[in-house]
């Protein structure tokens, strides 16, 4: 493992909240580069290999968000790294419903009610595959099973297919 990789180990390490770390709150200066990428597919990548222990994805996922200047930064109070995106940081594994809500699960385990907030959207440069928002400027592509999913979890408003959720309608064809 890199000297970086261990720095922010050690220093996310320190955040008791795993889930909700409050990134908004912290703002360390650059600390410079990490040779992490996140592939299409979501799979992490450091140094040139894929990191295969689930709960330091989950912790690093934790703590990533992206910035106004359009790059990615994994976050402590006291480090930020820059790190390599191909597509979208995070992947959806599954839709399903909660009474009126539909609600996704991501790669990381996390789950997350679909609403105007966390709007779900088609993604043009995806082949118009979901993809749905999510706090600290994140995004997370439908797996391509979970898409088939979510299609077959579609209603028909005025001629065109789509899902509600949390009181919002979310068109799936493009327009």
């Amino acid at each position: 493992m890199s000297q970086a990789l261990e720095v922010v180990e050690k220093a996310a390490g320190k955040t008791r909240n795993f889930q909700d770390p409050p990134l908004e709150k912290w703002d360390p200066p650059l600390s410079g580069e990490i040779d992490i990428e996140i592939d299409s597919e979501g799979q992490w990548i450091h140094e040139g290999a894929p990191i295969h222990r689930e709960a330091i994805v989950r912790l690093f996922a934790s703590i990533l968000r992206r910035e106004s200047d359009g790059h990615y930064y994994l976050v402590t109070p006291g480090e930020k790294w820059r790190l390599r995106v191909q597509r979208h940081p995070l992947m959806i594994t599954d839709f399903d419903r909660e009474g009126e809500d539909l609600l996704v699960t991501l790669n990381t385990g996390r789950r997350w009610r679909v609403d105007a907030e966390r709007s779900l959207y088609l993604d043009s440069d995806c082949e118009n595959v979901a993809v749905v928002r999510l706090p600290h400027g994140l995004t997370a592509l439908a797996t391509r099973a979970a898409w088939l999913r979510l299609v077959e979890q579609a209603e028909e408003r005025d001629g065109q297919p789509g899902v509600s959720s949390a009181g919002q309608w979310f068109p799936l064809l493009p327009s």
